[in-house]
């Protein structure tokens, strides 16, 4: 017996110096790649505005390294167990319950990888043959990132599969996950005869009953999509993962892991700390000051890096540590500023705006002018809905600041508070792209920490480096399996069969516009807003105007409508991004949440129903 201990010992040392080292290396490359980026588009920045001339290559690297970065982020994230999870259900059952469905949750997500991890290498091997126009280097080098990631996640879930609980739990997850997926193969023949009913089966039935397993959202949408091509169509499954490659490495999602950075570089130099200061000098007193101040902050900033997960992630880290400390639930954080995300969709520049003028050809100049006022509507009510939340609050210690504190506040967060003008100022006047324009605020931040805030902590860069790929990863790998769902979607000729069904309501533009609400919450859930823009669009569009509905006015209707079920649990992607950024478990936001949906319905309604809200302001 002793000596079973001791092999038994020896071999959980090594297991666990694998872990280490092969954990350290990818964090180490993933902090590299974040750094690499940021020095390569505020270089093609710098290098096209101040020396006329332009980095043609710069894009075409960033989008190589980009996708690397992602994968890298997604196999930290599996290695911390950062994924983004609903554990509502699970967390209510006994602990001997609980961890057997963790351990089914990780079998589930490595299910998943080894599923998918030779259509991986295939798409790698096709992508060979494709030469980048710039670098004049095989795609593969990019392609690589894909089986390169999954692989390693595998290895994680292998190594961590073998802690969770005993031998015997352990065997019963893997049994269970290996039992459900062989049921599912041996009904393939079922399945195909079923039809769009699949839908429901696969992308409600096994979405859902993954999700409230535990099973991290990315990998619960992937099983459904992977599941639905394999078993009920016959598309080839590198498909898949050509989809996957689609969503995570839109080069407009760069802004994402940048303005992560930017947000935790600006609390790391005190910049953060000043504008809160300064905005809590005004609103702090009020119950629920800061609240109403996270509100106003999405707004103001919304649409500059064209994500609102990247719109999230650049306000979320200046507000979230301040409430907390003021007494605030991280549920109710996070909830509030999921709602804020969708209350902020019409506000331009945004690239869904951007997206309908180009599908639907409605003037983006109409729409960027029809954008604001329907957000502030929205806004409103959400701070109607703070304040009758907040209402008996105790306000706490915190004195009315006079005049001369408020002024001496403002003097000191100036270089904070201008920073989101900045930013908009640069992508407004043709500075720097969506994308690039994070780096200006990099550049910026990092001057300011170092010169006039005299805080910056070269210490503190590795982790943050890390904790930004980290984060990201968990995003993107979340936003690329539902850019495969929504493929699937469209194969399925399920958008065909929405417009012929809408065609033929009755009553006319009223019926038509609540059937429009209705089905794009629906498609905002499973769908991101560019993709159901770019499937719909054109077939509603027409429709809408045929019922004498401007489409100005229609498209925000829209827009509001899919930013509802974006951000709206279980389902919307949105709603985990900002559980993500705002690092809170799904489950605590999600009781604060409805109050805030409800807001944002009736403010959807009370646009759809008030067209000059929408129209008022065009010529």
């Amino acid at each position: 017996m002793p000596r079973a201990h001791e092999d038994e010992r020896s071999a959980r040392s090594v297991t666990a110096l694998i872990e280490s080292s092969v954990g350290s290396l990818v964090e180490i490359l993933a902090a590299a790649l974040v750094a690499l980026e940021i020095v390569v588009l505020f270089g093609g920045v710098v290098s096209r505005y101040v020396f006329d001339h332009p980095l043609v290559w710069s894009d075409e690297l960033a989008s190589i390294l980009f996708l690397w970065l992602a994968m890298l982020g997604a196999v930290i994230a599996f290695r911390r167990d950062e994924h983004m999870r609903m554990t509502a259900v699970v967390g209510m059952l006994p602990a001997p319950a609980r961890d057997r469905f963790n351990a089914f949750a990780t079998a589930a997500a490595l299910a998943f990888l080894l599923l998918i991890v030779w259509p991986s290498c295939q798409y790698a091997q096709e992508e060979a043959a494709i030469t980048t126009p710039a670098l004049e280097i095989s795609n593969a080098w990019r392609a690589a990132a894909l089986p390169s990631g999954i692989v390693l996640m595998a290895v994680f879930a292998l190594l961590r599969i073998g802690k969770l609980g005993s031998p015997r739990s352990v065997v019963i997850a893997l049994g269970t996950a290996g039992g459900v997926i062989a049921l599912f193969w041996l009904a393939g023949p079922v399945f195909r005869q079923l039809g769009n009913l699949n839908l429901l089966i696969f992308f409600v039935g096994v979405v859902a009953g993954t999700v409230f397993a535990g099973v991290p959202i990315a990998f619960a949408f992937g099983l459904s999509v992977f599941g639905y091509l394999a078993l009920a169509t016959h598309t080839p499954l590198i498909v898949l993962v050509g989809r996957m490659d689609e969503g995570m490495s839109h080069l407009i999602l760069l802004a994402v892991p940048l303005f992560i950075f930017l947000g935790l570089l600006i609390e790391m130099t005190g910049m953060a700390r000043a504008m809160v200061a300064f905005l809590a000098s005004l609103l702090g007193h009020v119950r629920g000051g800061l609240h109403y101040v996270l509100v106003a902050a999405m707004y103001l900033v919304s649409g500059i890096s064209g994500s609102k997960a990247a719109d999230m992630a650049a306000v979320a880290p200046v507000l979230f540590p301040e409430m907390k400390e003021r007494g605030a639930k991280p549920g109710d954080l996070v909830a509030l500023l999921a709602a804020t995300g969708a209350q902020t969709e019409t506000i331009p520049p945004s690239l869904v705006l951007i997206t309908i003028g180009s599908v639907t050809g409605v003037s983006i100049a109409a729409l960027f002018t029809g954008g604001l006022l329907p957000a502030i509507v929205l806004a409103f009510l959400l701070c109607v809905v703070v304040r009758l939340r907040y209402r008996d609050a105790v306000p706490g210690a915190v004195e009315r600041a006079t005049k001369r504190q408020i002024a001496r506040a403002f003097l000191i967060a100036l270089p904070a508070v201008a920073l989101p003008f900045l930013i908009r100022a640069a992508v407004v006047e043709g500075v720097a792209t969506a994308t690039e324009v994070s780096t200006i605020g990099i550049a910026y931040s990092a001057i300011a920490g170092l010169l006039i805030y005299r805080q910056f902590d070269w210490a503190a860069l590795r982790p943050m480096l890390v904790s930004t790929a980290c984060l990201s990863g968990a995003i993107l790998l979340i936003i690329g399996t539902a850019t495969g769902m929504a493929w699937g979607l469209t194969q399925s000729g399920f958008s065909r069969t929405l417009a012929a069904t809408m065609t033929g309501l009755p009553g006319g533009a009223i019926s038509f516009m609540a059937a429009s609400i209705a089905a794009f919450v629906v498609l905002g859930s499973v769908l991101e807003g560019i993709p159901a823009i770019v499937l719909f669009g054109p077939l509603l569009f027409p429709i809408a105007k045929a019922n004498g509905i401007h489409e100005v006015h229609y498209a925000m209707v829209v827009i509001l409508a899919m930013g509802i079920g974006l951000f709206a649990p279980p389902f919307g992607v949105g709603y985990y991004a900002a559980c993500a950024i705002g690092r809170v478990e799904p489950a605590e936001g999600i009781r604060p949440i409805w109050a805030y949906m409800l807001a944002l319905v009736v403010g959807t309604v009370i646009v759809a129903a008030v067209p000059w809200i929408s129209i008022g302001f065009l010529k």
